[in-house]
This record gives structure tokens, C-alpha cells and sequence, in this order.
């Protein structure tokens, strides 16, 4: 079942000398329970495309569909919601409130929801991802695997229906690159969350149900 379709996005930076055309036109549709990787060089479009279809930023032209909610109709305050709801994201840089510990880092975006987490999957998603005995640590207490599975946990929290990972294991080693990624698969699967991922590694792509390659803000591949 479809739970993301993209249509004829197009999205342009600058003016004159300086315009860059990031996306020219992108068509993409994405099931529920998906792994989907997007891969490109740098500058293809790629962190664009992610951004458009989280509702970070708005195209030029076309629309985002998900779970049939069109994101370009939404009014500002809306569309925050509908992220804070819907979308769960995840970055290269962790993003961790430095003077927060583990456990408010993770509740964080559902309390500034005006909800009450969900201590039972709290501590569900605590156990998968290897935090249980970390709660009360700061995140300068962490190593950057821990980081980044805080960071995970915090997207998965809410219970969204799409999970955006921009480059979610390129501050990491090789190893526990890959251990983040079996764990961030994992807790997907087991909640039937759609992954939508950017990677530079071949080996990490590798592992989605499907990879498109993005470049000059076309895909290329399907």
C-alpha cells in the first residue's frame, strides 16, 4: 500500500549566475514498511528531495502526498504537527539537547506534542537499541553509536508512520555504522515504519528492499 507519492517536484536556489536547479521534476512513490535508499553524489539533490518530503521545505512546484495528507495545502502550524506526528527524522549530526538526559531527549518531541509518552514502547525501544542502563546520561557521557541510537529512539518515539534518515551513520565507524543500521531496521520492521534513508555507502544501500540514484536533481535509477 502507497503511503508516500511525490509529483513533478522542482526546486531552485538562487538567481541569475548562482541558480541552481537541486530538483527537476521528481516522480516517486513509496509503500508502507518500505526501506528505501537514495543515493547520488554530492549536490545530485538528494538532501532536498529528503527535505521536500518531510515538509522542511516547500518545491517550487509539485506536490508530497503522505498517507494521503498533502503537505502543500498545510498551513505552517499544521504541517509542524503533521511532523511532529507523522515523521520521524534522523540526521548525521545527532542533534541531542546537550543539558538533557537520555530518557527527556527521547520524550521530548511527544511532551512538546502535549502528550504523554508511551512508557511501556519507551522502554521497548530503550531495550532493542542497548539504552536501558544510559537513561539518566547526558549525551557528553555518550559515545556517537549511543548518540545516534538516542537519536533514533527519539525518532521512533512518536510512533510515526515514515522514518527520513539523512546520512544516520556518517559520523560513525564502519562497524557501528552498520550495527545502527541492523538496529534501526529492526525497530522499523517491528512497528511496520516506512525508512526512507540517504547514504553515500554502497554497502549500506545495499541492504534496502530499493535504491535510487539521484543526480542534477533527477532520478536516474529506480
Amino acid at each position: 500500500m502507497e503511503i508516500l507519492k511525490a509529483t513533478g517536484l522542482k526546486k531552485t536556489y538562487g538567481k541569475g549566475d548562482t541558480e541552481v536547479h537541486a530538483l527537476r521534476g521528481v516522480d516517486l512513490s513509496v509503500n508502507k514498511g518500505e526501506f528505501l535508499a537514495i543515493v547520488g553524489t554530492s549536490g545530485s539533490g538528494k538532501s532536498t528531495l529528503l527535505n521536500m518530503l518531510g515538509g522542511l521545505d516547500q518545491p517550487d512546484e509539485g506536490t508530497v502526498l503522505i498517507d494521503g495528507n498533502n503537505l502543500q495545502k498545510m498551513k505552517d502550524e499544521k504541517i509542524t504537527i503533521f511532523r511532529r506526528r507523522k515523521i520521524g527524522f534522523i540526521f548525521q549530526a545527532f542533534n541531542l539537547v546537550p543539558v538533557l538526559n537520555v530518557y527527556d531527549n527521547i520524550t521530548l518531541p511527544i511532551e512538546l506534542d502535549g502528550k504523554k509518552p508511551d512508557q511501556k514502547f519507551i522502554e521497548e525501544l530503550l531495550t532493542i537499541l542497548g539504552l536501558k542502563e544510559k537513561t539518566k546520561a547526558l549525551p557528553n557521557q555518550l559515545s556517537g553509536g549511543q548518540q545516534q541510537r538516542v537519536a533514533i529512539a527519539r525518532a521512533l518515539a512518536s510512533k510515526p508512520a515514515i522514518i527520513l534518515a539523512d546520512e544516520p551513520t556518517g559520523n560513525l565507524d564502519s562497524k557501528t555504522g552498520l550495527d545502527v543500521l541492523g538496529l534501526l531496521k529492526t525497530t522499523c520492521r517491528k512497528y511496520d515504519q516506512t525508512l526512507i534513508m540517504i547514504t553515500h555507502n554502497d554497502d549500506i544501500a545495499q541492504t534496502a528492499d530499493r535504491i535510487i540514484r539521484i543526480e542534477d536533481g533527477h532520478i536516474v535509477t529506480r
